[in-house]
């Protein structure tokens, strides 16, 4: 049974942010030696979906109405980011800036600005850093890496070189470095940021260093080896722009190294750039049809482009592949099912999701709305009680109970379980106004 769009919109608002999605991040662990190897349209339905489901930027963490709204906006952005999901990301940290998150929201939103080439953007956010009383070092990397993205490399140099000495500078001096080619230079300034005191960039410091020594173990290997295994590690620490012209380098001089498409796919998908990303991943996937990881990142580009039948053909070929985590993938796939109006496929995705060990609040919001839109109520109720079970103090979990008892007319149930959820949560407007109208 198909569900028609009206419905199935507001679920996938709440899917789109469920859990934290590292897919890539999961490839880099788990690949790190291996880079060269429509149906009812009752109104009434549709309303009550909306009230089951929150329609913005919902994520698998709710924080509580007390809790501090700059640092829960943050927090949803940084899940955002995760998953290279940058708009979204930046919309929640523009979020927590109003709310007051102050410099550390800043910080945040020109990385998010900078993933997207918004370089005017983040121009402004550098501007407002400085009146929030930023630190110069902070400042310094920041403006050193616009001019890296927008190739003027003499004026970051100077800069740099000018600073006083911290672990930005020297990071801004590897970067530099790494670009240049210069990877002496590269590792002796990446060493000095392993030894510095900025714990972010000390981590950042060590990824890009272990690709130097992941290198070390092919000595025979030609230098787009060295440049593959960089713009991994540059795509891991979030500085896909820069990562793209070395793997132009790359696929220029060996055009079937499935590997640096794989990467140069990723970092075009992250970059918003969907067309040059699939194109890129078709040659991976020519390459090796079997790569599980190519088949992800293609189903994520074919998502991005709109062509849901595309995408959860390879998302399904993932699965079978091996793709780690499979509860990504199947994410993915619920959200897909339900843009076409395919409800028993995200059914299937939802049933296997809320069965694993670290199963995410979204699942079963996903599942009970999914399933009242299908008119299977009783099954709604099942699940809600299961996110009861888990979950015992939260309150939009009886709120779950709450609506799959009223669409099954248990009124009484219905008037319990929305007392509980306000109980536990007072913040729960749409709870407390069912609950005033029984």
């Amino acid at each position: 049974m198909k569900i028609p769009l009206r419905i199935i919109a507001p679920i996938l608002f709440a899917l789109l942010c469920a859990g934290a999605l590292m897919g890539f991040l999961w490839w880099q662990l788990n690949a790190s030696t291996g880079i060269l190897k429509e149906a009812t349209k009752e109104v009434d339905v549709a309303e009550k979906l909306q009230n089951i489901i929150q329609p913005v930027n919902h994520i698998e963490e709710t924080y509580e109405g007390s809790e501090d709204r700059a640092l829960m906006h943050l927090r949803q952005g940084d899940l955002l980011a995760l998953k290279g999901s940058w708009k979204e990301a930046q919309r929640e940290y523009e979020a927590s800036v109003k709310a007051g998150g102050d410099l550390p929201a800043l910080r945040k939103l020109a990385q998010a600005q900078l993933q997207r080439r918004d370089i005017t953007g983040v121009q402004k956010t550098i501007k407002d850093m400085k009146l929030a009383g930023a630190k110069s070092e902070d400042l310094l990397l920041l403006e050193s890496i616009v001019n890296l993205r927008t190739g003027e490399l003499v004026k970051a140099r100077t800069m740099l070189e000018e600073a006083e000495d911290s672990p930005q500078k020297h990071y801004g001096i590897a970067l530099l470095s790494i670009i240049e080619g210069i990877h002496p230079n590269a590792q002796a300034a990446l060493q000095q940021v392993v030894n510095g005191w900025e714990p972010v960039l000390r981590s950042h410091a060590k990824i890009l260093l272990a690709a130097y020594d992941e290198f070390t173990l092919f000595p025979e290997s030609p230098d787009i080896h060295l440049i593959t295994l960089l713009s991994r590690a540059l795509a891991q620490v979030q500085e896909c722009e820069l990562a793209l012209p070395l793997l132009t380098q790359v696929t220029a001089k060996k055009d079937d190294y499935r590997d640096a498409w794989i990467v140069q796919g990723y970092c075009e998908l992250v970059t918003e750039r969907t067309e040059q990303s699939l194109a890129s991943l078709e040659q991976a996937y020519n390459i090796d049809p079997q790569k599980s990881e190519t088949q992800y990142f293609l189903g994520r580009a074919y998502a991005n482009l709109g062509d849901s039948a595309n995408a959860i053909t390879f998302f399904e070929y993932a699965v079978v592949n091996g793709f780690n985590p499979e509860t990504e993938v199947r994410q993915h796939i619920a959200q897909e099912a339900l843009k076409i109006g395919n409800g028993q496929l995200a059914i299937q995705q939802y049933t296997y999701l809320m069965e694993v060990e670290d199963a995410n609040f979204s699942t079963f919001e996903g599942f009970v709305a999914t399933s009242l839109a299908l008119k299977q109520n009783e099954q709604a109720e099942v699940a809600a009680a299961k996110a009861i079970k888990r979950w015992p103090e939260k309150g939009k979990a009886f709120e779950l109970l709450g609506n799959a008892a009223l669409a099954s007319g248990k009124e009484d149930e219905a008037k319990k379980a929305f007392a509980k959820a306000i109980e536990l949560d007072p913040f729960l407007l749409d709870a407390k106004e069912k609950l005033e109208s029984l």
